[in-house]
């Protein structure tokens, strides 16, 4: 394999470096208005101009990228492992949302600094690398930066993309570009896919060597945090009752879970659904929806013995959600969002039910379906009846994440050779 700092430089990566010099003459103004609308992390936006970073720790340093929530804490499971192979190593996680950043905080994993990535243009790529120096460089999933790629092969970084997941549609946008994505493929050390598909798409667009198929970082992610004073206090309140949820939802699926619950209540009159949205401020518009007044956890408010609902309306609280129901419906499996993250409620023993829109985890929700893990539901009465009889749903997850967290554990071996390759 060509060394990092021989990587190529054609012509579309040139251009992309070249115009890459001109975003710092809007970067700061686009921060200020995302700032004002609500956007950014008042206290944290200026480290995406590469400024207010943090301590660098000492020792070798892991820096590992997802853009979003689900990317980062997918992560946690990988750094576990690595954390525990090398206890000399530090870990600097970087992602662009502010939803990561906060939810990523209650889940730190050991050793571990979460910092905003700078917007990829060279002063500000420059700052970041001279300050963190990192030893090692790991993109997760799908999110690139070409300015990143470069200037960290320049300084003898070893890189890889790990867990790529790339469909259909996302390939043909990447193949405009071939020629670009073929210079930043070839510059990693190490690529690894999801699934098949997604390893085919990558050798066409240039990656060297087998991409080999390590599946989801996802089943092997630590489970979510919460806090154990406040879910003692909260279960207490719930003894006795039915509990289930629709987490992290949306409209479509909140109206068939109303349904469903509707349908519930007729047989059980104290059943109670937990509505987690994805977007917490939907609040009001969920209340309304529910005709009814909904006691919510942002104003502090537990549910009395004869409320229906709770509207669990703040971030991060997956894992305290959760730890209190036995059964949730998976939200964005209604309608075009395309599912969520199945694997944060296995991991708590949580039965999974969704509905039939899970294209952006078709692989997962079929490892967990065939095998009898997890359950389509395709309307209100379904549901309901899921609802009432789980049966071995969560255990049989327990039973995946068993077998699906052993590639994780390979690919931390595999990243902790390309680390002792960056100190050889």
């Amino acid at each position: 394999m060509t060394p990092p700092t021989d990587m190529k430089r054609g012509y579309l990566l040139r251009l992309y470096l070249l115009i890459s010099y001109a975003f710092p003459l809007v970067a700061p103004r686009l921060l200020r208005r995302r700032l004002a609308r609500g956007k950014e992390t008042p206290a944290r936006w200026t480290e995406k101009l590469g400024q207010s970073l943090g301590p660098r720790p000492d020792g070798p340093l892991i820096w590992l990228h997802g853009v979003g929530l689900g990317e980062v804490l997918s992560l946690r499971g990988l750094i576990t492992r690595l954390a525990d192979a090398r206890p000399d190593a530090s870990f600097l996680v970087t992602s662009t949302t502010a939803a990561s950043a906060q939810v990523f905080a209650k889940n730190l994993p050991p050793r571990t600094l979460h910092q905003f990535l700078p917007i990829d243009a060279p002063p500000y790529r420059r700052r970041f690398l001279d300050h963190f120096r990192p030893d090692l460089c790991v993109w997760a999933e799908q999110d690139i930066w070409p300015g990143f790629v470069s200037d960290a092969a320049r300084r003898g970084i070893p890189q890889a993309v790990i867990a790529a997941r790339m469909n259909a549609k996302s390939h043909r946008a990447h193949h405009r570009a071939r020629s670009l994505y073929r210079d930043l493929y070839r510059a990693m050390a190490r690529v690894t896919a999801q699934d098949s598909a997604t390893a085919g798409h990558l050798t066409q667009l240039g990656a060297r060597g087998p991409v080999a198929i390590t599946g989801s970082l996802k089943p092997g992610a630590v489970p979510l945090a919460c806090d154990c004073a406040e879910l003692h206090l909260i279960a207490g309140a719930f003894a006795g009752r039915t509990v289930w949820a629709v987490a992290p939802s949306h409209r479509a699926d909140e109206d068939i879970a109303l349904a469903a619950h509707d349908l519930l209540r007729q047989t059980d009159p104290t059943a109670l659904l937990i509505i987690a949205p994805r977007f917490p401020d939907r609040r009001d518009a969920i209340a309304a929806a529910c005709h009814l007044p909904l006691k919510r956890r942002s104003r502090g408010e537990l549910p009395d013995i004869d409320d229906a609902i709770w509207l669990c309306d703040t971030f991060g609280d997956l894992g305290l959600i959760y730890r209190l129901t036995p059964t949730v419906l998976i939200g964005g499996t209604f309608d075009n969002t395309a599912g969520h993250n199945p694997w944060e409620a296995a991991a708590l023993h949580t039965a999974i039910l969704h509905g039939p829109c899970v294209g952006n985890f078709a692989t997962d929700f079929a490892m967990l379906d065939d095998v009898n893990a997890a359950r389509r539901v395709n309307d209100a009465p379904q549901l309901a009846q899921a609802v009432q009889s789980p049966g071995s749903l969560a255990h049989n997850a327990t039973q995946v994440i068993a077998a699906a967290s052993t590639q994780t554990d390979t690919l931390a071996r595999d990243l902790l050779k390309l680390l002792g390759s960056a100190h050889g």
